[in-house]
């Protein structure tokens, strides 16, 4: 099994590099860079996404430019970014240098996969703030939301797909299948759109908070309101995205627990007597939830960094979710590549210990001896 480890350990790194050459190469192509965002700034044509990017994070750029630098200067050219014409040269040449963009594309991926090694993510272009210190200070959303759905999800569908397991083809499976199909076919941001307006204010009630993660003056309340004000702000975004999620491991569930409902070694414990209670959970539940057990990590890991995406910008919590999204929109690739450099390597990683689970809760399962 060690060998196996190390395998897959130094698998990583080549998966990590072309993943991110794949991405650092697209990036060059999409138009609206961040030098083209702060000279929409400067030149007041910045759309609302674009004008809520500095934040006083402009550095030197920060305000207005003075008329030599934005227009009628004899050194004026035309520029290679949209809306520079007319610019001085210099001064766009000066915020290539702020962004780094004065080195060719290779030496700046090489720069940046270096700082990468050694966890040094640099700071955003937009949000005066250190790319891990932002990351740091978004994860108590995220986290709160993967852990509450995953949560949620195991336990009302590992109990729900054995009572559809063990009651397959009646009533009860037929109507229950009817709800998980429609739970699996409409996208948890739909059906959070659906529970905003309906509990939100949005149209008929006004029962739940429409955004955020707690109300104003949250931190002066008692301990206990504290917690009920957070439960209370978590009801609608949750529910949308257990919705949305339960489906797919209840049908998995069922489906492993009727694989082996017919095998040998059940037909052989009846025999001996044993009552259907114990056969289901002492010998059935084992082998039938070694899939469900073993794809725990990657379930939380895919409802931490991706599943709440949607869910976040709906209801305006300030999570990796929003983050991500609104460094996409204003182009701050410091925090793109570095969000996406964490979230590669910690995906990877979960799905080795993944395998290494299935092996703790089944023995009989040998990676290794099978040369992956």
């Amino acid at each position: 099994m060690l060998a196996y480890i190390i395998r897959r350990l130094l698998l990583i790194i080549p998966t990590l590099f072309g993943i991110m050459v794949v991405n650092f190469v697209i990036v060059q192509f999409a138009p609206g860079g961040p030098v083209e965002q702060m000279i929409a700034q400067l030149q007041g044509t910045a759309t609302d996404a674009t004008s809520r990017i500095s934040g006083g994070g402009g550095g030197d750029f920060g305000g207005p430019a003075d008329n030599s630098q934005l227009g009628g200067s004899s050194n004026a050219a035309t520029s290679k970014y949209r809306g520079a014409q007319g610019l001085d040269p210099k001064f766009i040449a000066e915020i290539e240098k702020k962004f780094g963009f004065d080195k060719p594309p290779l030496e700046r991926f090489w720069l940046m996969i270096h700082d990468y090694l050694n966890f040094d993510f640099g700071r955003s272009y937009f949000k005066s703030a250190g790319v891990v210190d932002l990351i740091v200070s978004k994860l108590p959303v995220s986290i709160s939301l993967g852990v509450w759905t995953t949560l949620l999800v195991y336990l009302i569908s590992i109990p729900l797909g054995i009572r559809k397991a063990v009651r397959d083809g009646s009533r009860f499976d037929i109507w229950t299948s009817g709800v998980v199909v429609v739970g699996y076919a409409i996208p948890s941001f739909l059906f959070a759109m659906l529970l905003i307006v309906t509990f939100a204010g949005g149209r008929y009630f006004a029962w739940f908070p429409l955004r955020g993660l707690t109300s104003d003056g949250w931190s002066s309340l008692p301990l206990y309101q504290q917690i009920l004000d957070y439960l209370w702000h978590m009801v609608l975004p949750i529910t949308a995205m257990v919705i949305s999620g339960f489906a797919t491991l209840t049908m998995l569930t069922k489906n492993s627990f009727i694989d082996e409902l017919g095998k040998m070694y059940v037909l052989t414990a009846r025999a001996k007597g044993l009552t259907e209670r114990r056969v289901l959970y002492g010998h059935i539940f084992r082998n039938a939830m070694l899939i469900v057990i073993a794809g725990f990590p990657a379930a939380f890991i895919g409802v931490l960094f991706t599943g709440s995406l949607f869910i976040e910008v709906i209801f305006s919590l300030d999570g990796l979710g929003l983050l991500g999204y609104e460094a996409a929109i204003q182009r701050d690739y410091p925090v793109v590549f570095a969000t996406l450099y964490v979230f590669t390597l910690l995906g990877l990683v979960m799905k080795l210990v993944q395998d290494v689970t299935y092996t703790l809760i089944d023995p009989r399962i040998d990676f290794e001896a099978r040369n992956v």
